[in-house]
């Protein structure tokens, strides 16, 4: 008797957690099929959209040197810019959360935070398997080596990954009533690119805009990513606690915006 009293509460986490997978794994299947249906190649242009992207920024820096002599631009502009392009497709597409997705929350075991976390990793997949190919291309062709510390370089995108996720169920609670704020989401991302380090390692930048530059966590990040595919990137510039300090706050004011939308959220 004790032992299954014992075991109830653990058997009650796994089929939560159960059920859990299962709804969001629905609700992306969803996002999946309303955004790009089945006509055309579909579901391909999960892939082909950040890969065509990726492909041609990439292309305009093929004509340039190596960086410091070592790090081909090619190879800095898919690990940079292709992983940007997660942060951007997280964030941009975070106003219409809510918008096109009302009608789900007729469904009691569905929440804000399963549409928002659906999407997110729908982005990301399609980001990371666009990287994927194009980092593979680019060693094939041999403008890159493969990564030198390939969970250093996972570390990095996933860091990313929540980071962005963060700022974006923000942007769901804040945006569901407020216009204002809903214009100001796409000026962000792109604001965000200069700021990001996507394009050039912090060691580039001088002083003293190096040092006001580091209090913004995301180029640590993206130092992190060349650290995991650069074999002459460095950690200098990368604090682990602050990065994960930031990571942590945005994601606990994340969860209390989109539990504050749901209360405000009136289904007739």
């Amino acid at each position: 008797m004790n032992d299954r009293v014992a075991e109830a509460p653990a058997f009650s986490w796994r089929y939560a957690l159960t059920v859990q997978a299962r709804v969001i794994g629905a609700v992306l299947m969803r996002e999946l099929h309303t955004r790009y249906g089945r006509e055309n190649i579909g579901y391909l242009w999960l892939i082909v959209e950040p890969l065509m992207l990726g492909s041609i920024i990439a292309l305009l820096h093929s004509g340039q040197s190596a960086h410091e002599g070592t790090i081909n631009p090619v190879a800095l502009t898919v690990t940079g810019y292709t992983i940007f392009i997660m942060f951007r497709g997280i964030v941009n597409r975070a106003e219409g959360t809510l918008h096109g997705n009302l009608p789900l929350l007729y469904h009691r075991m569905v929440s804000v935070f399963d549409i928002a976390l659906a999407r997110g990793l729908l982005e990301a997949a399609g980001t990371f398997l666009a990287f994927t190919i194009l980092l593979s291309f680019i060693i094939a062709v041999g403008f890159a080596d493969f990564p030198a510390r390939p969970l250093m370089l996972l570390a990095g995108i996933a860091y990313i990954f929540f980071f962005s996720f963060g700022i974006s169920m923000i942007i769901v609670g804040g945006t569901h009533d407020n216009s204002l704020l809903e214009r100001l989401v796409h000026p962000f991302s792109y604001f965000m690119i200069p700021l990001s380090g996507a394009f050039y390692q912090v060691a580039w930048v001088p002083e003293p805009y190096r040092h006001y530059l580091l209090y913004n966590p995301f180029p640590q990040m993206f130092e992190l990513v060349r650290y995991g595919q650069f074999e002459v990137a460095t950690l200098e510039y990368v604090d682990f606690v602050y990065i994960t300090a930031w990571t942590l706050v945005l994601n606990l004011l994340g969860l209390i915006a989109v539990r504050a939308v749901r209360n405000r959220i009136h289904l007739s």
